[in-house]
């Protein structure tokens, strides 16, 4: 019996609605399995800035770094559109990811085939799609320096964005992308602009060597980042795991995203290095924090659902109760019930609470 401390950080907009369903299944895994979780909730993003001034205070950042996993649900929103660069509601989630280290990120692309019509793809292209993409998350251009906009006079400015990488960071996303695909389809892709970047041109080099000194039992490719765009929409199906940077990996996972048929349906995970059998932790949705539809009971919880079910399977060693929650979540959808980014003909609309509590209906009789 193992007892975790899980920290929540519900957010802005939609975010505390769909953290809400997170701890029903969250207070029903307290009440079956032999493991048990604490849970303490902190603000981030917009909130934070509203509480205290900042996207994050030292104190929840605290938290963070003694909790076993982290669940953060959608931060900004235009209420905070005027507020200072620096400390606008995503600095709160950079600062998570840079200062715990959070070097990969973990975007799963399923799509679930009660919901192949969904998608903007035909149904043969999507029904059955399982892609996982690896995005480097603490370097490039995201967080390069120098990183500024200047005034150059009459009127003209100049702004810089400094994309960097190290060997160090590629080889370590790279055998994270791999250590992966030995456990799926044994095939990986690396996305890459080696063509017109330096920074792709060590990535492409680096990638090389540690596919073929370390994973040669692995089927291992180079793809140009932008081919890779294209490919995702003409036969996405051809990938299994996909590792990228830091910019071109928000760019593609969004991409593929939307063909499972809502940003609303995909979790994530960033994961820092492992030492000692443990690693720092955040579990988000894709999505947003959807303003315009807070509060009015329609936000899709399935992908923060989603996300906790990965941190059962990454950082708890809970496989088995992650497996529950992913069949409860694709019994649901069989089921007929939808929530309103995701209502098709002769569907059931539910709201936000009905479709966590059918979750926890159907995690309850999968583990009767």
């Amino acid at each position: 019996m193992a007892n975790y401390d899980l920290l929540l950080l519900p957010g802005d907009g939609i975010g505390p609605e769909v953290m809400g369903e997170v701890e029903g299944v969250v207070d029903w895994l307290n009440g079956q399995t032999q493991n048990s979780f604490n849970v303490e909730t902190a603000l981030v993003g917009g909130a934070a800035i509203d509480a205290d001034g900042v996207p994050v205070t030292d104190e929840t950042m605290d938290k963070a770094m003694q909790a076993d996993a982290i669940v953060l649900g959608a931060v900004g929103g235009p209420k905070w559109d005027g507020v200072a660069f620096d400390i606008r509601p995503e600095a709160g989630l950079l600062r998570l990811r840079k200062d715990l280290d959070l070097f990969a990120n973990l975007r799963p692309a399923i799509c679930y085939p009660a919901l192949a019509d969904a998608s903007s793809l035909k149904r043969e292209l999507v029904e059955g799609l399982d892609i996982m993409i690896v995005r480097e998350l603490t370097g490039g251009t995201y967080f390069g320096e120098p990183k500024e906009i200047t005034e150059q006079g009459e009127g003209h400015k100049r702004a810089v964005d400094t994309t960097v990488y190290t060997t160090p960071e590629i080889e370590r996303i790279v055998r994270v992308a791999c250590d992966l695909a030995r456990k799926r389809g044994k095939k990986v892709h690396s996305a890459e602009k080696r063509n017109v970047m330096h920074t792709g041109v060590l990535w492409n080099e680096v990638a090389d060597r540690i596919f073929k000194e370390e994973y040669s039992d692995l089927e291992c490719h180079h793809i140009l980042a932008d081919n890779c765009a294209m490919q995702l929409i003409r036969n996405p199906k051809q990938f299994d795991v996909l590792v990228t940077d830091n910019l071109f990996g928000d760019m593609l996972s969004d991409e593929a995203a939307m063909m499972t048929g809502s940003l609303g349906m995909l979790p994530s995970a960033s994961l820092g290095a492992e030492e000692a059998g443990t690693r720092k932790s955040l579990y988000e949705p894709v999505h947003g924090s959807a303003p315009d539809i807070t509060g009015k009971g329609l936000a899709n919880p399935i992908a923060t659902i989603a996300s906790f079910g990965m941190s059962l399977r990454y950082s708890f060693d809970m496989g088995d109760a992650a497996d529950i929650v992913d069949t409860a979540i694709a019994n649901v959808l069989e089921s007929g019930l939808r929530t309103a980014d995701i209502m098709q003909d002769g569907m059931k609309q539910v709201s936000t609470k009905d479709m966590g509590a059918a979750i926890r209906a159907e995690m309850g009789k999968l583990a009767a």
